[in-house]
């Protein structure tokens, strides 16, 4: 039987980890006067992982409505932390790019991410800490793949082994 308060069921939970954990960091952001919103540290991230892309693909990874990116950057490009230049395989598309003085702003997020990390995971044990990321990567892997990939990887792994093989940090 389901219980019905939320903190038990895994949607309610997550969903209240990311809201605690986005509020945190917006939090140690304003005592480091970070001078950027969280939405746009969040552009940021991820264009550093992506860097080169369209804006139609970072909208995708990020799950955002492309207009709302399109704000966004606007701002970041206003700022002098990202440039856009126009595709030229597509001239309607714009390929994004970091500027060098993005670069430690960058720092300075993945630091605060870092950190904001440490303390939601204080009093955790390192392997506790892997086998937190490699579960939470694991429940990804199922909604994020084929039903069918996520079976086999199921079978594959055979429970937790290989956790420090996979620590992205």
């Amino acid at each position: 039987m389901m219980s019905k308060q939320p903190e038990a069921t895994l949607g309610a939970l997550v969903h209240d980890l990311s809201r605690l954990l986005r509020r945190r960091f917006v939090l140690r952001a304003r005592e480091e006067r970070l001078a950027l919103t969280r939405a746009q540290c969040t552009v940021l991230w991820h264009l550093s992982h992506q860097e080169g892309s369209s804006q139609a693909a970072l909208a995708q990874r990020m799950d955002i409505e492309p207009i709302t990116l399109a704000r966004l950057l606007y701002k970041l490009e206003a700022l002098g932390l990202l440039e856009r230049q126009r595709d030229p395989n597509d001239r309607r598309a714009h390929i994004l790019h970091l500027t060098a003085e993005a670069e430690p702003i960058l720092e300075q997020i993945y630091s605060l991410s870092e950190r904001v990390g440490d303390e939601a995971q204080a009093g955790l044990s390192e392997i506790d800490r892997q086998r937190l990321l490699t579960l939470l990567r694991h429940v990804k892997g199922n909604l994020t793949g084929p039903p069918a990939a996520a079976a086999k990887e199921d079978e594959a792994t055979e429970g937790l082994g290989g956790i420090a093989r996979r620590h992205h940090g």
